[in-house]
């Protein structure tokens, strides 16, 4: 799960990360008074969309006085902001971030994430702070260091001098940035956070560090126990399909094909993409129904998959293990006689009672094509889509 930069910034807060001043709106009519509130004569606009190089879009504006300000947000709330990592559509902006100004003396790189090779949680940092991490990696490697944490002892002054001398910060920063590393690293692990990264995390002229902008991901699976992280949930900000696809428990992700796919388990859905693409065909999505189908979920994947467009015809590639074969075949009949499914439909059934799902959708009327094997059906459902 994402959240917002002024979200992220109020659990960093939290555990003692210093962050500027900010307030976050949706209406043009509190711009003033965030201003009087704030102080001072230089704010920075801050669009409030989950996508990074807001910047680069025109989504981060500075404003030296209140009418420019009040002009700056005006322009950022509302539009639809176009980023590296948004579509060509962008993401409209219904809220804004107005932070105080700060005297920046230098820039720095920082983010925090799961190293799955040394199951560790690791910094990573550089000195070319404000740059995509990217693009570092990619031309100047030697600019970026990653400090493995130990998880069973946490942040050690070993790691904090490491750091700092990387860094090259002078030795009188050696207690915050000391405080820096612990709060980020508690604020990280306490959290269930999958990725904490601060770009840019600046050295102000007070010689404080701040972190000036700052980006959070949590563990999906870890939310159950995370319920202040998931009232920070902006449903607006996904997909409606995805938004969907949760709400019953189904894994979906919209690809760019013409095979939409419905599979039980995310390595046999990964094998049936696969096959497909080796057979000349593209898969529309990826979608996982889980071991637990009824009727009513199988429908509704049935639904996210015919939601797109592209889709010329349908795979059903089922192994029946913990669900039934014959539950399977219920609910794909049920869910093609409830959405009038007009495409080709390919169907993949085997392990428990798949005898038993074969005769009901032999029996069904409908025009469902039966595969003995995942090749096969592979075959079919390219052929089938090929026809129209």
């Amino acid at each position: 799960m994402n959240i917002h930069e002024y979200q992220a910034k109020e659990i960093l807060k939290k555990y003692g990360v210093k962050t500027l001043k900010g307030f976050v709106t949706s209406s043009l009519g509190e711009i003033n008074k965030i201003a009087d509130n704030l102080g001072g004569n230089v704010w920075v606009v801050k669009a409030q969309i989950h996508a990074g190089g807001r910047g680069k879009g025109g989504g981060v504006q500075v404003a030296k006085s209140k009418s420019e300000l009040l002009e700056k947000s005006s322009k950022i709330l509302g539009m639809n902001l176009i980023t590296p990592q948004t579509d060509a559509d962008g993401k409209k902006v219904n809220k804004i971030y107005i932070e105080q100004g700060a005297e920046i003396s230098r820039e720095l790189y920082f983010s925090i994430l799961i190293d799955r090779k040394s199951s560790n949680i690791t910094f990573l940092a550089s000195t070319e702070g404000g740059m995509d991490i990217e693009e570092v990696a990619k031309k100047s490697p030697d600019k970026i260091i990653r400090i493995s944490i130990d998880n069973s002892i946490g942040v050690m002054p070993y790691h904090v001098r490491r750091l700092s001398y990387f860094l090259e910060l002078d030795k009188s920063f050696f207690k915050e940035l000391e405080s820096f590393l612990s709060s980020s690293y508690a604020a990280f692990k306490s959290s269930d956070a999958s990725l904490l990264e601060i770009n840019p995390l600046i050295v102000t002229s007070k010689n404080s560090l701040i972190a000036l902008d700052a980006k959070m991901n949590f563990d999906d699976n870890a939310l159950f126990r995370q319920k202040e992280i998931l009232d920070y949930r902006d449903e607006t900000e996904e997909d409606p399909v995805e938004l969907i696809a949760s709400k019953y428990d189904l894994s979906y992700i919209k690809l760019d094909g013409s095979i939409g796919c419905m599979v039980n388990g995310a390595g046999l859905a990964m094998a049936t993409m696969d096959i497909i693409k080796l057979n000349g065909g593209e898969p529309a999505n990826f979608l996982d129904v889980g071991g637990g189908a009824t009727k009513e979920k199988v429908t509704e994947a049935f639904k996210l998959i015919m939601s797109d467009k592209n889709v010329k015809g349908i795979l059903v590639n089922i192994f029946g293990g913990i669900m039934r074969c014959d539950i399977v075949a219920d609910g794909v009949v049920y869910a093609a006689r409830e959405i009038n499914l007009e495409v080709p439909l390919v169907v993949r059934l085997e392990g428990t009672n798949v005898e038993k799902g074969k005769e009901i959708l032999k029996n069904s009327n409908l025009k469902i094509i039966s595969a003995d094997n995942l090749g096969d059906a592979a075959k079919k459902i390219v052929k089938s889509i090929g026809k129209n």
